[in-house]
């Protein structure tokens, strides 16, 4: 039945694919080929590719019983779509095969992912479960014959009876360990951790980590590894409140940096951070590939959120964010785009030693490239750049020397959401650093060589393609780089 179920979806989007419109469609980074699509899922270097499957409705471009759609890079930035890798045709997740994530063991992939299913009509009476499906090729995948792995049987008290969902695996020791979303059923987030010796049979271990009453309602989709003898834990906290300039979205994704102490299944920490201080970053997965790298890619939308390709009929809505490399300094995380995209650079374009007292236009465009800029601020109070402009429209990137704000604004971006996020930077020898990545209906804002960034989806018309830099007092573009990205 499951054969029937994808292929009955890869022969719908054959037939339907030239359907959708390309207007706002990115050029360099992942989205479904049809239909809907959410959190990444599955992340993971095995045979030589990079594989990446993610939350998919193949029917229209809205939240649907939930397959797994699949596509495969060498790079991370050219992506090849592959048969979808699930469908919610068991009695265990008929009703959508919700997010997961994949791990080898002898020479074969194995993912999991939570099994949905709706006990009645109502929207909040479900039960979620915890099942396995197997590949030797990576691409075609089968169900475990005992699936669910993990039942509800297994949800410890103090613990919902329904979130229950995102597992996570890796690998300490001997042991394989599962990370899983959940929240207390009193309003505060937290991840249970089960421990297996085979995959297939898991005991609860304990709660690994949990809200202090600030970190969210619920969690979802967890992630926990190690960078520099550190572990992180990595959540997207629901409804979490905001907390001065952070946390401004519906939903929110942090890390905490701490110890992992494995006999008691626990995970101490003293404090938190955004990953991300923009619009749009959600349910972030990571992997460990052959160069040594640890990568990070999420969903670049966010719920609740309008979705100017859904009421325009364009057929699809959902992307990725461009995966970027985790690195740890000062016991903080950096986040930096992966190397592979500097092949992709192309026409470029270079400013150096430019002195600046207003606004001016550079004599370049686009809607899909690449900016490296180092500003001088000087005596500049406030300064920036302006991103997908014209005479009506403009996507602004400003930095406020006064109060040390770098700020992102959509309020004239176009026809898609609007509102302003803002975060703390310092200036480094009173110069900023950025790297901007525009791709048709994405801006990518790494601040300082990813010490924050910022991400934002953006719908501006195709005639919006300038590029403008601003100062209020004098500072100088040290040097502005450009690269159309094709």
């Amino acid at each position: 039945m499951t054969e029937d179920m994808i292929v009955l979806a890869k022969k719908f989007i054959e037939n339907n694919k030239t359907k959708v419109d390309s207007t706002y469609r990115l050029n360099y980074h992942l989205m479904g080929e049809y239909g809907w699509v959410n959190d990444p899922n599955g992340f993971i270097y095995f045979n030589g590719l990079y594989h990446l499957f993610y939350q998919h409705y193949p029917y229209e471009p809205i939240w649907g019983p939930m397959h797994w759609g699949h596509a495969v890079s060498s790079d991370l930035i050219k992506w090849e779509y592959m048969p979808l890798a699930l469908a919610p045709d068991k009695v265990y997740d008929k009703d959508g095969c919700f997010s997961g994530s994949a791990i080898e063991k002898d020479n074969m992939m194995y993912l999991f992912y939570t099994g949905h299913v709706y006990n009645s009509d109502k929207k909040d009476d479900y039960k979620q479960t915890q099942c396995i499906a197997y590949s030797i090729d990576g691409i075609n995948f089968s169900k475990y014959i005992n699936n669910p792995v993990i039942g509800a049987e297994k949800i410890p008290q103090k613990s919902s009876k329904n979130d229950f969902r995102d597992p996570k695996i890796f690998v300490r020791g001997t042991n394989y360990y599962m990370v899983l979303g959940s929240n207390d059923g009193e309003g505060n987030g937290q991840a249970l951790l089960y421990k297996s010796k085979d995959l297939i049979n898991w005991d609860f271990v304990n709660i690994l980590a949990k809200s202090d009453g600030n970190i969210g309602m619920g969690w979802e989709c967890p992630d926990l590894f190690s960078i520099k003898d550190m572990d992180v834990l990595i959540v997207s906290p629901q409804y979490m409140k905001s907390q001065g300039y952070n946390y401004k979205n519906l939903h929110s994704t942090i890390y905490a940096v701490g110890k992992f102490y494995d006999e008691s299944g626990e995970l101490k920490f003293d404090e938190y951070h955004p990953i991300d201080y923009g619009f749009d970053f959600y349910a972030p997965q990571t992997t460990f590939d052959d160069k040594g790298r640890r990568l990070i890619v999420a969903w670049m939308d966010m719920w609740e959120s309008e979705m100017p390709t859904q009421r325009l009929g364009h057929n699809w809505a959902g992307a990725m964010t461009l995966p970027r490399e985790i690195v740890m300094k000062d016991n903080k995380l950096y986040f930096r785009p992966v190397e592979e995209i500097k092949k992709y650079r192309k026409n470029e374009f270079e400013i150096k030693n430019l002195e600046l007292i207003e606004e001016i236009t550079i004599d370049t465009k686009g809607d899909c490239y690449e900016l490296d800029i180092l500003i001088d601020a000087q005596e500049a109070k406030s300064f920036g750049i302006k991103v997908r402009a014209s005479e009506k429209e403009e996507t602004i990137l400003e930095y406020n020397k006064e109060n040390k704000l770098f700020k992102f604004n959509r309020d004239k971006s176009g026809i898609g959401p609007k509102g302003e996020r803002a975060t703390e930077a310092e200036l480094i020898d009173n110069r900023l650093k950025l790297q901007i990545f525009v791709d048709k209906s994405s801006v990518e804002v790494f601040i300082n060589d990813g010490e924050k960034v910022m991400t934002g989806r953006i719908y501006p018309s195709k005639e919006s393609n300038l590029i403008k830099l601003f100062s209020k007092g004098r500072c100088r573009i040290s040097y502005l780089y450009k690269w159309d990205i094709l």
